[in-house]
């Protein structure tokens, strides 16, 4: 049974595994210093760090935040040994029913084959692309603006919330001002 368990840096074991899913998992234009993102896990009370559970087997991770009216999932990775194993159908399913809010998530545009079938599979699991410009804030200095879309699941609407959604991401997950 899939469970989420929240993590802190004091859990070692854990949190190793965390870093080295998101370092195997995305390039590092697409993820925060590890210091920084330690100190969001340990001090940022509206930021969870969790680790994905099947019983006790570890297989992946995911982050989000919670902003009151929505959720916004930052990274969510399955172990590469175990991916291709439904468990991020099962995860997806279980964060959509545990979550009782929208939940928004950012998608690479769909160039590349493998960014076509990560938007396949969100639309398979209920999220809505939302194919509006919208690029994300660099992580780090002297990084650039990555072009990409949001998606979600839940009762939002792309005309009426993109703007508001698109702000309180950018300036609560990165620090920036709308662009």
């Amino acid at each position: 049974m899939i469970r989420l368990q929240p993590i802190s840096t004091s859990d070692l074991q854990h949190y190793k595994f965390m870093e080295e899913l998101l370092i195997d998992s995305f390039p590092p234009e697409e993820y925060r210093q590890l210091e920084q993102l330690r100190e969001y896990t340990d001090r940022t009370g509206n930021f969870y760090n969790n680790i994905i559970f099947d019983d006790d087997l570890p297989v992946g991770f995911i982050t989000y935040w919670d902003f009151d009216s929505f959720y916004y999932v930052e990274h969510f990775a399955t172990n590469p040994a175990l991916r291709n194993g439904g468990y991020g159908k099962r995860t997806l399913e279980y964060l959509c029913n545990y979550l009782k809010r929208p939940i928004v998530l950012e998608v690479e545009r769909p160039i590349e084959e493998m960014a076509k079938r990560r938007i396949s599979f969100y639309q398979r699991q209920g999220f809505t692309l939302w194919e509006k410009d919208y690029c994300q804030p660099p992580y780090k200095p002297g990084d650039d603006f990555l072009p990409m879309y949001l998606m979600v699941h839940g009762e939002l609407d792309c005309e009426k919330d993109f703007e508001t959604i698109k702000s309180k991401i950018h300036t609560e997950v990165y620090g920036v001002k709308n662009r």
